[in-house]
Formats: structure tokens, sequence, C-alpha cells
């Protein structure tokens, strides 16, 4: 019931892009970077260019963010890749007759859309650009 990989994977893709910006970056460079294959690089920015976060193009003409990367938060990213519209699922046909199991699914639905909400409040507040500076100041220190 985690968020998949794709998530981070795609976060890491937009990060290089954006912070190589003043040269051109193939899937094969990311894919280095992320240390996977660059079919699975390829995939990720299939749903990223889908979403109208990035354009890509074969060759070395590379990929570049559609816009800045102070207008891409975190939740643009999720919602591009994760295919799930709830981040948490709960157990299918508990027994009805049982006082927990007739009453479990609507209980933890309700803690876990308010938790879900609040995750995605967060990521709504964070910025590409956010992530891209913490990266930098990091890599400095």
């Amino acid at each position: 019931m985690a968020i998949s990989t794709r998530f981070s994977v795609a976060v890491h893709i937009l990060t290089l892009i954006d912070m190589n910006k003043e040269r051109s970056i193939t899937s094969d460079t990311i894919a280095a970077s992320v240390n996977t294959n660059p079919v699975v690089i390829r995939r990720i920015m299939s749903k990223l260019k889908k979403a109208g976060l990035i354009q890509s193009s074969p060759g070395i003409s590379g990929t570049y963010l559609l816009k800045n990367a102070t207008e891409i938060t975190l939740y643009d990213i999720y919602q591009a890749v994760e295919v799930t519209d709830n981040l948490f699922d709960i157990h299918k046909n508990p027994n009805p007759n049982c006082e927990v199991g007739a009453n479990i699914q609507e209980t933890l639905d309700t803690v876990f859309i308010h938790a879900q909400q609040k995750m995605e409040a967060d990521l709504k507040r964070t910025t590409l650009s956010q992530i891209t500076a913490d990266i930098k100041q990091k890599a400095i220190n």
C-alpha cells in the first residue's frame, strides 16, 4: 500500500532536469543518476510529459521543464505518476457478523482519508525549486 518508487524517481528526474537547465540531459544520463534502466526512466518521463511537466525529444535535444520549478509542486508530480486515488487500501470482505468486522472499514476510511488529505496538503506546499535548493545546499556542505 506504500506509494510506489515512481514518485521518488519522478522527483529525482525533475530535480536533475532543473539542476541541468544549461545543458542537454538525456534519459540515459538520468538513468545513470537514478541507477536504473533507461526504459524505467522513459516510462516515468512519459507520464511527466503527459501531465505537462516536461518536454522531451529523443537524442541530443534532451529534456526540459515546461514550467518554472517554483510552479511545480510535489503534489503535481505525485498526481502525474501515481495511479491510485487512495493512498491507503482497506482489506475487503471482513466478517459482517463480527463487531470489528462490521465497522472497521468505515472507521478506518475516515482516518485514512484525513491522513491522505494532510499528506497531499504538505505536497502542495513543497515545490520542485525547494527540493533543488535543498540538494544544492547539501552538495556544498
